[in-house]
C-alpha cells in the first residue's frame, strides 16, 4: 500500500474526514496545496475496498467487516489477507488487511465470522473442486473459514508450513506418522510430506473460490 494512502486510511479511522474539504485533508498528511492527489489515493482506497466514498455527499468512511444491504441484496466483506501458493509453499501467510471483497451472503457458510480471502497463487490445484465445476485457478479469490483448523481426509486447506502458505488437499497417512500436503493439478507437482514436530498449522478450510 503507497504510504499515502496508509496515511489516509488511519485518518479516515479516526476522524470524519467527510466534514473535511480535500485542501484541509492534504494539511492532515502534510501534503499542502496538494488536494487532486488526496483525492486520487482515497479512490485508490475505494478501489480496493477499504472505504466508502462519496464526495458529493461528505461520505468517507472505513469499511468494516460484516453484512451490507445493497439495493435489497446482501452481501459479506471478506478481508483479503494476502496470497497462498498453489504450487510449493513459497508465499508468506501475510495477515494484513490488503482490501475487501463483497461476496453474496447466499455462496457463503451460514457462520461467516472467521472468513477470509486469499489470491490463489498457481496452478496445482486447477483440478480440484471446491463446489462442482468450481476449481482454484491462479488469481482466484478463495474463501477460508478459519474456524476449521481440524481437517477430515481430503478435505481442501490453507496450510502454513514454516511460515508460508499453501492451499492443498489434505491427507493423513496413518501408517507413517505424517501429514500429506498433495496438488491436484493438470501439471505434475510432489507432495509436501509434514511430520511430527515440523512448523506447521492449519490455517483454516476453502470453503468458496470466487473466480477472477
Amino acid at each position: 500500500m503507497h504510504n499515502t494512502q496508509a496515511l489516509l486510511l488511519t485518518l479516515v479511522k479516526s476522524k470524519n474526514l467527510g466534514k473535511h474539504s480535500l485542501r484541509q485533508i492534504a494539511k492532515f498528511i502534510n501534503a499542502e496545496g496538494k488536494p487532486q492527489t488526496v483525492k486520487y489515493h482515497l479512490r485508490q482506497l475505494e478501489k480496493s475496498g477499504l472505504i466508502q466514498l462519496n464526495l458529493d455527499k461528505g461520505v468517507i468512511k472505513a469499511v468494516k467487516k460484516g453484512i451490507l444491504d445493497r439495493a435489497k441484496s446482501f452481501f459479506y466483506s471478506l478481508p483479503i489477507v494476502g496470497a497462498a501458493n498453489c504450487g510449493p509453499a513459497t508465499v508468506f501467510a501475510d495477515e494484513r488487511v490488503e482490501g475487501y471483497l463483497k461476496v453474496s451472503a447466499k455462496l457463503l457458510p451460514r457462520k461467516k465470522e472467521k472468513l477470509y480471502v486469499l489470491v490463489a497463487d498457481g496452478d496445482s490445484m486447477n483440478k480440484a473442486e471446491v463446489r462442482p465445476g468450481v476449481t482454484i485457478e491462479d488469481g482466484d479469490f478463495v474463501v477460508v473459514d478459519s474456524s476449521q483448523k481440524y481437517p477430515k481426509d481430503g478435505d481442501i486447506v490453507v496450510a502454513v508450513v514454516d511460515r508460508m502458505a499453501a492451499i492443498k488437499h489434505y491427507r493423513r497417512d496413518v501408517k507413517n506418522g505424517r501429514i500429506v500436503l498433495e496438488a491436484d493439478s493438470t501439471e505434475k507437482y510432489l507432495p509436501i510430506f509434514v511430520s511430527e514436530g515440523d512448523d506447521f498449522t492449519i490455517s483454516g478450510k476453502v470453503v468458496e473460490v470466487i473466480k477472477k
